[in-house]
This record gives C-alpha cells, structure tokens and sequence, in this order.
C-alpha cells in the first residue's frame, strides 16, 4: 500500500462527530437520540436569507470575487460599525465558514514548528487547523473550578517564546460557553503588543450573551490595529451552518494581502450562500432577542438539571450555547460510547461530545463531556431524563 503522511496520521479525530456511527445504529436499533454533540441550532433561519435564494434570477453561477461580494463586504462593514468595530470591505475576506477563516489565519502567520497558544479546553479543530499546518499548540489550562476563566496572565507570558506567533481566544468560548471580560481582553493584548505577536479572536457566538452581560470584541481594543484578527461567521448568528459562509478581518494590510494569495488559490467563497447571508444582514433585532431569550431558558434547564445530578458538575455560561460538564465516571468517551451502544431510558438516549477532544492534554477531559443544549425545552428534558439514568446505570463510575 502507498505510504500516507505522518501529518495525516496526526490529524485528529473530531469528538464532535467520531461517535456518529454509534448513534446510527442506535437510530436503526429503534432509539430515540437526542443530538448534544454538535452545535446545529434548530432556530429557524432568518426568512430573508431563505427568500434571497428562493427568488433569485441567476442565469449562471459564476465564481464570485476570491475576497467575497463587493455588496456583501460593503453591508458587513455596517454590521461590524454597529458594534463599534471600524471595518472597511478592505479588510475582510469572506470565507468558506469560520473553518476556512481560522486556516487562512494560521496559513498567513504560522510556518512549521511555530506556536500559537491557546487557552484549553478549546474548540477541537483548532488542534486539526494546527496539526495541518505543522504548527504547534501550546495550551494554557483554564479550570472547571474557576469556570474556565481565563488563567493568570503570567501564566501565558511563560508560553512565549521565539516561536510564538500568535495567542487563540473564542468569545464567548466553545466548548465552556466562557464569556471574557474587557479586563481580560485588555491583559491579553497587552501581552501582544509587548511581545509583537497576534491575537486570533473567534468570535462566532457574539450575539449570544446572557444575564445582562456585554461582549466585548478584540477589534474595540485600541493600540491592536496591527495584531487582531476576527473570525466570523453566519453558521450560528443566523442558524445557517449549512451555508458555509465565514470571515477574517483585520486592519493590518500585510496580514491580509497574504491571506488574499490563499483565498485566491481555493477560487471564491460559495455564490448562493453569499447572496443569503448578504440578505441576513437585514434580520431585525428582534430576531436576536427572541433568540437569546430562548438560549437562557434551555441554559437554565440544562444547568439546573446537571447539577442536580449526583456527582455532576457544571458551570454556568454567560454566552454561545455550550456547557461542559465534569461527570462522575471513569471515562467519559467509554461513557458516551456505551450510552448510545448499550443503554436507552424508554426508548431514548444521548449523543454528546466526550471533552477529551478539547484538550491537548486529553487526561484533563477525561471526566468531562461538552453539551449542546440546541434543543428545545421538551427534548432537553427529556435527554436529561436519559443522562441521569444513564448515570445511575454506567457500571464505570468513580
């Protein structure tokens, strides 16, 4: 057989999506599975986006501009004014998805064996953006007993050194739904003008902020013109994953003149998918508001009920719609494994995403699994119900 790469061999595998042939044959087995695993809103998209596509009057789906569509740049650059963020179409590159945004990034400022550092537990496909790119992450590790707050900044600074080029922040975070403060953002890029490095902000889940608090963007930031990065992205703002339409951002032209020679190379970002997310750009307020709204309540079911589980805990996130949660078992990945393989409370079950995967070191996840509570209030319940006499029932437990 043909040899394979040894970067290939050391991507790795998703823990949001590696049990899926578990839960098919769980399905085909009869049960009922309640997706926790992955962050797919049941939120109906905006109707304007669906209207966009529905009535268009292209004749030929050509490539678009390999930057993004010129109007849809120009309405982007509005969106971002409305949350104090001065970005000109300049200075975006619209994307396939965050995904290809974060690549695009790491593609324009990491060679080979340098570093990127990355508070942990951390959204798994970083590691995998990494991994393909032969740079090298260097966790900081944030505690489930301070509720993953981003760790003492002297704590990254012993990170740097002459490979760092760059330090990853999610906002609010993916998988803990950790929202950082301004104070913490500020230390932050402190930190990264001092050392002439990068901060790479995913900011995928802005809108999603709950109990009154604000979230405060890298690009407020003043003095960081020429070290911020954004990622952004329409998949959880609108609900349209399935549009893959993201975006990189920054003020420093060298950045995103490189950047310019990878998007270049993949073509363009997906046509029809623009012309929709170009019209979500018009969703009213109220949108948003409803939205929050109904992510809090499903936060409060979702955290009231795991910790009122024996031996469960859970740390309450102010933003996005993820928790993680330190369970009383041996092994979460055995666990969430055995719960779709083996076990069923009334027909049902749960798929949920082991948080090994979120860490470089996977020791520190092994207790813990990530829940995405993108299900509506019943169901949450009811896969609740479930978890809890899965618990009761796993003969693994500490």
């Amino acid at each position: 057989m043909p040899q394979l790469s040894a970067r290939g061999a050391s991507m790795p595998a998703s823990p949001i999506r590696k049990l899926v042939p578990y839960a098919v044959q769980s399905k085909a087995a009869g049960k009922r599975v309640f997706h926790l695993n992955i962050g797919q809103p049941d939120i109906k998209s905006p109707k304007a986006a669906m209207d966009a596509i529905r009535n268009h009057d292209i004749d030929v789906l050509a490539y678009s501009h390999s930057a993004g569509n010129q109007s849809y740049r120009d309405k982007l650059s509005l969106y971002y004014q409305k949350h104090g963020m001065q970005l000109t179409a300049e200075d975006m590159l619209v994307t396939t998805g965050g995904s290809e945004a974060l690549s695009f990034a790491m593609g324009s400022i990491l060679d080979p064996g340098e570093e990127i550092i990355i508070p942990e537990p951390y959204y798994a496909n970083y590691m995998g953006f990494a991994t393909a790119l032969g740079a090298v992450v260097r966790p900081v590790v944030s505690r489930i007993e301070d509720d993953f707050a981003l760790p003492p900044i002297s704590h990254l600074e012993a990170l740097i050194g002459p490979k760092t080029r760059a330090i990853l922040l999610c906002n609010p975070g993916n998988p803990t739904g950790y929202l950082y403060s301004k104070d913490e953002l500020e230390s932050v890029a402190a930190l990264a003008i001092k050392h002439d490095i990068f901060i790479i902000a995913d900011e995928v889940y802005r809108e999603f902020v709950y109990d009154g608090h604000q979230h405060h963007s890298v690009l407020n930031l003043r003095g960081l013109e020429q070290h911020a990065i954004l990622i952004d992205s329409v998949s959880k703002r609108y609900s349209m994953c399935g549009a893959r339409i993201g975006l990189m951002a920054s003020k420093n032209k060298a950045l995103m003149a490189t950047a310019m020679k990878f998007a270049q190379a993949r073509l363009s970002p997906p046509t029809f998918a623009q012309i929709a997310a170009e019209a979500a750009l018009d969703t009213p307020d109220s949108y948003f508001e409803d939205v929050v709204t109904e992510y809090r309540q499903r936060r409060n079911k979702v955290i009231s009920r795991l910790n009122a589980m024996d031996g469960v805990t859970c740390p309450e996130p102010k933003g996005a719609f993820y928790c993680l949660a330190q369970l009383p078992v041996v092994d979460a990945d055995h666990f969430c494994q055995w719960m779709l393989e083996s076990f069923d409370h009334q027909g049902d079950t749960v798929m949920m995403a082991p948080a090994s995967g979120f860490y470089t070191h996977a020791e520190l996840g092994k207790h813990q699994v990530r829940v995405a509570y993108v299900l509506n209030l019943t169901d949450l319940d009811s896969a609740m119900d479930a978890l809890e006499a899965g618990l009761k029932a796993y003969p693994h437990t500490l």
